[in-house]
């Protein structure tokens, strides 16, 4: 059968709800496809421009019926199917369904999904990341975080040809070696395209920046180097600073309250909020001060110390990447400092407490400050109740 004669149709297949069209016009869209098949059911998924050519394509209906539909009506009609004015010719697909070889990454969009393979987190700036994708066109936001694959960072562009043209260029690649730490030989990209189109950056740190925006508030974290890892005189990497701390407590053998945790934490300074919670079968809690250094002298006076004698609820605390925490004002589990409260009477001294001091052991005098359920069993006073002892009684009742 010569070409100019060949039929729309072949019958010699089996029907599926799958069917190929050959003989396109040249790119042939998603949106031409489903328009010619609309009379005929609902299109669940398109395959477009395969072929040598690029001039064939698979569309999947959501019922076979609808498939047997447009093949039986174009097979009596003396009109042909048609796109653009070219015949379209018809048949059956040996398939039942169409598989997209193309993975989600694989779907060209504005966003990338970049995995910085070989480093950790303080070795790669966002301000390396900015200065490299930016080489292939307008980078809007970055993001950068910590997942199960290592160091990542979501890069948005002005425009999905921008993404895709330092997806091309840089995947597989590594950041040039003197944007890298001297510990650092190399480090390699390996590049997908996110699902997302817009970030969310809430604000400016050294995770996260919008470029579009200069109005967005600032984090202290942005500052260049507060919140960097910092290599000490022996060599080794020093913990990134942070004004919020997070305390895991050991050996609980006695409650700890949110005035506990005041006490002990705010005679190193003001303490802006508090939230307590449990996690992996433990109890943590997250303390925020004002600024960072507070926070560090905190740290280095607290860490390893006992709320309790007898090594009861020992406190490990490392620095938490929350600069500024959202918690409710007042609950056993959360306090917010910062939102004056007439009810919140932290400081009244409750009934039977002694008129002679608390105190912490191995810390310097803390503020005036006492709290009302810090008392143990057998009427023990914790450690940290032991070196303001001497300033209770100077303060005046509500």
């Amino acid at each position: 059968m010569s070409t100019a004669s060949q039929p729309q149709f072949r019958y010699t297949q089996m029907p599926s709800k799958v069917l190929h069209l050959r003989n396109l016009p040249w790119e042939c869209t998603e949106e031409e496809l489903v328009e010619l098949c609309k009379p005929f059911g609902k299109v669940v998924n398109t395959k477009c421009n395969v072929g040598a050519n690029h001039n064939q394509a698979f569309v999947e209906f959501v019922d076979l019926n609808q498939a047997i539909s447009m093949v039986s009506y174009y097979a009596s009609s003396s009109e042909p199917a048609q796109v653009r004015g070219k015949t379209v010719y018809i048949q059956y697909s040996n398939r039942q369904e169409i598989v997209n070889n193309k993975s989600p990454g694989d779907i060209t969009g504005n966003v990338l999904l970049v995995t910085i393979e070989g480093v950790e987190p303080s070795d790669v700036s966002i301000d390396v990341i900015y200065l490299v994708f930016s080489a292939f066109g307008i980078v809007h936001k970055i993001a950068t975080f910590e997942k199960a694959a290592g160091f990542q960072a979501l890069i948005q562009y002005s425009s999905a040809e921008y993404a895709s043209n330092a997806r091309i260029a840089l995947d597989g690649r590594s950041i040039p070696r003197y944007l890298l730490p001297a510990h650092v030989s190399s480090c390699f990209l390996r590049i997908s395209f996110s699902a997302h189109t817009d970030l969310n950056i809430k604000f400016q740190s050294y995770r996260s920046r919008d470029y579009t925006n200069p109005y967005l508030p600032v984090n202290p974290s942005a500052i260049e180097g507060t919140l960097q890892h910092i290599v000490g005189p022996d060599g080794k990497k020093k913990e990134p600073g942070s004004n919020v701390l997070l305390a895991s407590i050991e050996n609980m053998q006695y409650a700890v309250t949110i005035e506990v945790l005041h006490t002990v934490f705010s005679a190193f300074g003001s303490v802006q909020k508090i939230a307590i919670f449990e996690k992996n079968g433990g109890t943590q809690a997250l303390i925020q001060y004002p600024d960072a250094t507070t926070a560090a002298v905190a740290k280095e006076s607290l860490e390893g110390h006992c709320i309790y004698d007898g090594g009861y609820c020992k406190l490990h605390l490392t620095y938490s990447r929350h600069t500024d925490l959202n918690v409710k004002a007042y609950s056993d589990r959360s306090r917010d400092y910062t939102i004056p409260d007439t009810n919140l009477l932290v400081g009244r001294q409750p009934p039977g407490a002694p008129s002679s001091a608390p105190g912490w052991q191995g810390a310097p005098h803390p503020a005036t400050m006492y709290a009302s359920n810090a008392t143990m069993p057998n009427g023990q006073l914790p450690s940290w109740a032991l070196s303001i002892q001497a300033s209770m009684h100077t303060l005046p009742l509500p």
